[in-house]
């Protein structure tokens, strides 16, 4: 796989969940009607499934031939049969080793599973990136993947890699294949020779509109110009004649600039057809400098066009990895990771809006806490989704699961949150998250919060993201806590390399420590940070500024400073991006306390401004809450 300008993309996964994809009006056949009666058996069979189950489908301990499974796809045939498509990995969990495509099915709905067959044998090379997409007018199920040459030494594919894209097809509901055949002189263009890689996740048939019955599957590339990686590429791959031919459909290039860097690489892309035809393209965005680790896009003309290049999206937490949608009527579930730095905590997330908004993780349904990777979904029975996803208490990689639920197992569409104002201009207001309270401040009213999952968050702007810039940042807090990490103001990404600022105390160190990391062109991530020599938790009102000028970073509590040289950069790229009050960015620490009147301005103010705050909004304000009221509520 690629080089230092990437990371494997087929590495760990992040998977997208979305729901039933019944597509009214279609002018495809359905699967066989039901008998006399059996519509009341279904319905009884439904009451008594629980609304949550989950098993083991692949694991090396438990199906003996390969070292590790990895990369899940799973479609549903003509004949209502589930076939669960992984690679088998012979040596090692590395991604350019010997790797067969494997595949169990399941004519129950995915209750029991068939014995393990080998598709596609690597026989010492690299066979995988399994996307499969089902002939529902004949019954044909088409397997895309990708060959390249094995390696034996745990190491990714060189770059350029040679990969090509094949494809295998079933007309017995997936009991035999036919041998693969090369498709790259329909669907590899020449300057795509960096990077190739097809899907991996289910395809879809268009069911709608004037391309009905187009297969469509998803394909990411690269360019190689002889001495570097210049571009990177999202395609659609169609078929109009049941994948007996394919063409390259829409595309999306970015281009990679002399240093390397580049604004987008949208990848590894997962599909849903909307009602009216539309189809929506959610992908894994890849180290760009785009604000956002998921992009996506929409495509009106069966898949001929983009309607717009990729867009990030910033506020749609989850790590660089592969997800997957699907469509339950007007509804769009994703699965995916719900962590924006680690692969873990499995979530669905649904879109009611044609996957132009999503929730947010609060929202979500969390699947599982343990480490969590790449996924699909499908639609099992006619009243439950199933979710293949890479899981494990230990590793990612450590099994393959198939999981079932109802979509009365989701957590409920919720109502709008309670919101406190922002005096920004042209601001919409924070939400109130948890049960954060009003209760007497230093000014007036102040927020209270129990440091359970009681937090302000502010919706995304592009006014917030403080980039290069020199910055102020301040707020009062009051807390008591001798314990625990104590956040009070958290801008940007989270971890060790992902752009940031924070504000936070830390009792058991005894300081207040203040934060950024920032990325400049292709160097690696650097940090900067200053600590006090005190808590301040002894339940008074504090006042503490983060300040960015004149090449320091300066943390002042109640007018004494502690200064540290600056380091260049952005504090907001390359990652996901909120703005949260009492809460870590990934929400797994919160602030016991009260905390008053939070600004943050786009310019370091000087000692004799911050001791004379001004009472109106200036140009330089990106955010003012004044934290005296909460308004509205479910």
């Amino acid at each position: 796989m690629p080089s230092s300008l990437r990371v494997r993309l087929r590495s760990l996964g992040t998977s997208v969940v979305a729901l039933l994809a019944v597509a009214a009006g279609a002018a495809l056949p359905a699967h066989a009607a039901e008998p006399a009666g059996a519509a009341t058996q279904a319905a009884r069979a439904a009451a008594a499934q629980p609304p949550f189950e989950q098993q083991v489908l692949f694991k090396a301990s438990q199906d003996p031939g390969y070292a590790c499974y990895r990369i899940p796809a799973v479609v549903k045939t003509k004949q209502g049969t589930l076939l669960a498509f992984a690679e088998g990995r012979t040596k090692d969990c590395s991604d350019a080793g010997d790797i067969d495509i494997v595949v169990k099915r399941s004519e129950d709905g995915g209750r029991t599973w068939s014995p393990l067959q080998v598709v596609n044998e690597g026989a010492g090379d690299t066979h995988g990136n399994p996307a499969p997409v089902v002939d529902l007018r004949t019954g044909r199920i088409l397997l895309a993947e990708t060959y390249n040459t094995g390696r034996t030494d745990g190491k990714n594919c060189d770059v350029p890699c040679d990969r090509t894209p094949h494809l295998q097809y079933s007309d017995d509901d997936g009991r035999t294949w036919s041998a693969p055949r090369d498709l790259s002189d329909e669907i590899l263009p020449k300057d795509w020779n960096s990077w190739y890689a097809t899907g991996p996740v289910h395809g879809i048939q268009l069911t709608q509109g004037r391309h009905r019955g187009r297969l469509v599957f998803t394909v990411n590339a690269e360019t190689w110009n002889g001495s570097r990686v210049t571009a990177n590429h999202a395609a659609l791959m169609v078929s109009d004649d049941g994948g007996r031919h394919w063409r390259v459909g829409a595309q999306d290039s970015w281009p990679i600039a002399d240093d390397g860097t580049f604004r987008q690489k949208p990848s590894e892309m997962t599909l849903a057809e909307l009602p009216g035809g539309t189809l929506y393209v959610s992908g894994r965005e890849q180290d760009g400098t785009d604000r956002g680790h998921r992009t996506h896009t929409w495509s009106r003309d069966g898949g001929d066009s983009f309607t717009r290049r990729f867009t990030a999206i910033p506020d749609l937490y989850a790590p660089q990895v592969q997800g997957s949608v699907l469509r339950t009527g007007n509804r769009l579930l994703l699965a995916c990771p719900g962590d924006p730095d680690r692969r873990r905590t499995m979530t669905i997330r649904s879109s009611y809006d044609g996957g132009r908004t999503w929730d947010s993780f609060d929202r979500s349904t969390v699947v599982t806490t343990d480490w969590s990777g790449y996924s699909d979904l499908v639609q099992a029975t006619r009243d439950q989704v199933g979710l293949m996803y890479e899981g494990g208490a230990v590793d990612a990689r450590d099994e393959i699961r198939f999981a079932r639920f109802t979509e009365d197992w989701l957590t409920p569409r919720r109502g709008a949150d309670p919101t406190t104002e922002d005096r920004a201009r042209h601001a919409r207001d924070a939400a109130v998250l948890g049960g954060a309270s009003p209760t007497a401040g230093r000014f007036g009213g102040a927020l209270s919060f129990d440091g359970t999952d009681d937090a302000v968050r502010l919706p995304y702007s592009d006014r917030l993201p403080l980039g290069t810039k020199d910055f102020t940042a301040s707020l009062w807090f009051r807390y008591s806590a001798t314990t625990g990490e104590q956040p009070l103001l958290w801008m940007g990404g989270i971890g060790t390399t992902q752009p940031q600022v924070w504000l936070r105390a830390e009792p058991a160190s005894n300081r207040i420590t203040g934060l950024i990391t920032t990325r400049d062109g292709t160097a690696a991530p650097r940090t900067a940070s200053v600590r006090t020599t005190a808590a301040y938790n002894d339940g008074q009102w504090h006042h503490a500024v983060l300040r960015r000028g004149k090449g320091q970073l300066t943390l002042t509590v109640d007018g004494t400073s502690v200064v540290t040289p600056d380091v260049p950069g952005s504090v907001s790229r390359n990652s996901p991006f909120g703005v949260h009050v009492g809460e870590r960015m990934d929400s797994r620490a919160h602030f016991t306390g009260a905390i008053d009147d939070v600004r943050v301005q786009d310019r370091a103010l000087s000692d004799e401004e911050l001791d004379t705050p001004v009472t109106t909004v200036t140009p330089d304000t990106v955010l003012w809450l004044p934290m005296d009221r909460v308004r509205g509520g479910h």
